[in-house]
């Protein structure tokens, strides 16, 4: 048997493996809404924490990361700085989010936000920016997939299919399972794939170089050795400013826990103590950041050249002297970081969509068969665009998420004053989103524009504070009785800790 086809058998038996336990966790939550969306709120501590890392870890970290440690050097470690930081707003955001949540029954970040500014026209533009700002992300998991199938199969499988077949599976268990498959499912990728990196980031520089320390000194003695210097190279292989790098770190740290189908977890938790420990065991999930980067290193001098660089992995894999059956577990560690995203931002997108776009337009309740209903429509809708983005598109996979960092830190300053300023009003957020928004696509899409080579998202949070706070001063502060529920300047005793 070719060792492509041994290779593919293991991936396929991890597939039906992942489809099992997905399908099997759907039996586990109610039927209602907040059971589809939310978990029923019952998420503990261990898979509330493989949940938000494993979401956030993906194909960016498995394929994307050690493709930028290959072509950019340095740069990479951009990763691992705003990952360190990005998380800690969570932990004074998330318990208040859990608690008004729970309180007034929401489930997504933007019935949130409408409510606190009483504005449905805020949740109808949040819902807007989350699914475009989650259709690039989505596209990134489907790449990763393909990507890593069609190179290891030796070009046997096509990138359509290999994305079609990976996220078929997932496809299958959120639109039966939701949250409950999602949690469960990012349970088991997560440990398998923490396993996965750190065999294979020791391994290789060990098999190609004799170990780590040799691999950064024959690096550093080459003609390359401008690699490992911070802050490393830009894309077209220049040297990256230092403006440049310390600004992406700022608005990745910034959007990071802005990120829908993350913040979304503060709704899922058990208690304001299961998102407060969850926060503060995160780190340990981030050092698996460390073999992953080892991993792009250690193929810069023996495999110069590979195109695209997001393909290292891969093609690493069928270099090396691995038997069939462990690089086939190892893609499948691969395929399992791609896939515990792509479930999540699949599940939050069509929930999004639902709840903060459609249902705020549509006049008369909504019963929770027929929410659910809709969610699912959403889900085969998303998936099958963001499908064919990911056949189509030739754009790199951390250029996909730089790109959609910048529009959704655009949310940070409306969450972040939703509990710590009172006199923020729905006209103020409604208005500084739009300019963050505007200001950060008009620079993503005319780089030659912006005065500094900062980040485009950094001048869209210019504009949007600027905006929020001069038209919320300008205009009518909201009821005592809706600010109860977020700010301890006007205390709820129904809400009080």
């Amino acid at each position: 048997m070719d060792a492509w086809v041994t290779i593919l058998l293991v991936c396929g038996a991890y597939l039906v493996l992942a489809l099992g336990l997905g399908v099997w966790s759907a039996q586990t939550a109610s039927k209602s809404v907040d059971g589809y969306v939310a978990g029923d709120r019952t998420l503990g501590t261990l898979v509330l924490y493989f949940v938000i890392g494993a979401s956030v870890f993906s194909s960016f970290a498995f394929l994307g990361a050690p493709g930028w440690a290959y072509s950019r050097g340095a740069a990479a470690f951009y990763i691992i700085a705003y990952g360190t930081i990005g998380i800690v707003p969570f932990y004074f955001l998330g318990p208040r989010a859990r608690r008004v949540g729970a309180d007034l029954g929401f489930v997504t970040q933007a019935e949130m936000l409408a409510h606190r500014y009483d504005s449905r026209a805020l949740s109808v533009v949040l819902a807007v920016l989350s699914v475009v700002v989650f259709v690039p992300y989505l596209t990134l998991q489907m790449k990763g997939a393909a990507y890593l199938l069609s190179t290891i199969s030796a070009g046997h499988v096509p990138q359509w299919l290999g994305a079609l077949v990976a996220y078929g599976v997932v496809l299958v268990y959120v639109f039966a399972g939701g949250m409950m498959a999602i949690g469960w499912t990012n349970t088991m990728q997560g440990l398998f794939m923490m396993i996965v990196a750190w065999f294979l980031g020791l391994y290789l520089p060990q098999e190609l170089h004799g170990g780590v320390q040799p691999m950064f000194e024959a690096l550093a003695a080459s003609d390359l050795r401008a690699m490992l210097t911070p802050p490393g190279l830009a894309a077209d292989g220049s040297p990256w400013s230092w403006a440049g790098y310390t600004s992406a770190v700022l608005v990745s740290a910034v959007g990071f826990s802005m990120w829908p189908h993350l913040f979304m977890r503060a709704f899922t938790a058990q208690s304001e103590r299961t998102i407060k420990l969850t926060v503060v065991l995160y780190p340990t999930f981030q050092l698996f950041l460390v073999p992953i980067l080892l991993i792009g290193f250690a193929g810069v001098l023996p495999f110069p050249d590979v195109t695209p660089a997001d393909t290292i992995v891969p093609r690493l894999l069928t270099e090396i002297d691995l038997s069939p059956l462990m690089v086939g577990l190892v893609c499948a560690g691969a395929l399992a970081a791609s896939m515990s995203s792509g479930d999540a931002i699949l599940h939050a997108a069509a929930s999004i969509g639902l709840r903060d776009g459609i249902k705020p337009l549509v006049s008369g309740p909504m019963t929770d068969a027929q929410q659910r209903r809709w969610i699912r429509g959403l889900v085969l809708v998303i998936s099958g665009v963001a499908y064919y983005f990911a056949v189509v598109s030739e754009v790199s996979i951390v250029a996909l998420l730089l790109g959609a960092y910048g529009g959704v830190a655009q949310i940070f300053p409306l969450v972040f004053a939703a509990f710590y300023w009172p006199r923020a009003t729905g006209a103020g957020a409604l208005a500084g989103l739009l300019a963050g928004v505007g200001t950060n696509t008009l620079f993503l899409m005319a780089p030659s524009l912006r005065p500094l080579p900062l980040h485009e998202g950094v001048y869209g949070l210019a504009a949007n504070l600027i905006v929020f706070v001069g038209v919320s001063v300008l205009t009518a502060p909201h009821a005592r009785s809706r600010l109860a529920h977020y700010t301890p300047v006007f205390p709820h005793s129904e809400t009080a800790p």
